[in-house]
């Protein structure tokens, strides 16, 4: 099964091209020992919530902006393996100490896929609606079945890709966690999910014609047992792509 290792993270504006160089150089590292692509996507329309957000989620500063990233394994098993070597191979001894982040606000997970090609491998990367959210343990099989739904109805109106994602190995985390990102209950798991579209204009225009269109009652989120109140969501583009 596809497994996808999705990452949230802050980085201080004057560090973004250091990011940027910094994830390019990383990316063929892990290509080499197994990963099928790397995305990363930096804030562009990440909106503060009342209850949890992207920003909550990275503690992030007013000087910072809100990085949505991830990296397509084939397997679990090849991601772990992969990410083993990662770490041992010298080449990652040659990047710059210390990063253009704070690592430890940082948060990372592995997610089986659900929906969708996490690799993108068929479109470009034109701009990502990125969210996480917290759907109860039991309702597995129910939000599958929705958001397949849901996905036919945002590639109606223009989507390239629309991916979820289930979680299966989430950290707790010593400063913050996906758990916190979406103040997690113990009955529930996490979600997390991308639409690509083919630019900003053609997601903002998208989204209006989804939310005049029934079937988002009928198949979103909530009808699945997932709690969109503690949903957190965000506009993105295209940083680093490899």
């Amino acid at each position: 099964m596809a497994y996808v290792e999705g990452f949230v993270l802050a980085v201080p504006n004057a560090n973004k091209d250091a990011y940027r160089e910094m994830a390019a150089d990383a990316a063929p590292i892990f290509r080499k020992h197994g990963a099928i692509g790397m995305i990363e996507c930096w804030g562009d329309d990440v909106p503060q919530g009342k209850t949890n957000c992207f920003n909550s989620a990275v503690l992030r500063k007013p000087d910072e902006t809100v990085v949505f990233s991830w990296i397509y394994w084939p397997s679990k098993a090849a991601r772990d393996t992969g990410n083993a070597q990662v770490m041992a191979d010298p080449a990652m001894d040659l990047f710059p100490k210390p990063p253009p982040l704070d690592g430890t606000r940082m948060i990372f997970a592995g997610f089986e896929q659900l929906i969708g090609d996490g690799a993108s491998s068929q479109h470009p990367i034109g701009y990502v609606d990125g969210s996480v959210m917290p759907v109860k343990a039991a309702s597995r099989a129910a939000y599958h079945e929705a958001a397949a739904k849901l996905a036919a109805v945002f590639r109606e109106y223009g989507a390239l890709d629309v991916v979820d994602c289930w979680s299966d190995d989430v950290p707790e985390g010593k400063v913050n966690s996906f758990h916190t990102a979406v103040l997690r209950e113990p009955d529930e798991e996490i979600v997390f999910s991308w639409i690509n579209w083919p630019g900003k204009a053609e997601r903002d225009a998208a989204w209006e014609k989804v939310m005049a269109d029934p079937r988002i009652h009928t198949f979103g989120p909530a009808a699945a047992g997932a709690d969109p109140q503690r949903m957190i969501f965000g506009g993105f583009l295209p940083l680093v792509v490899a």
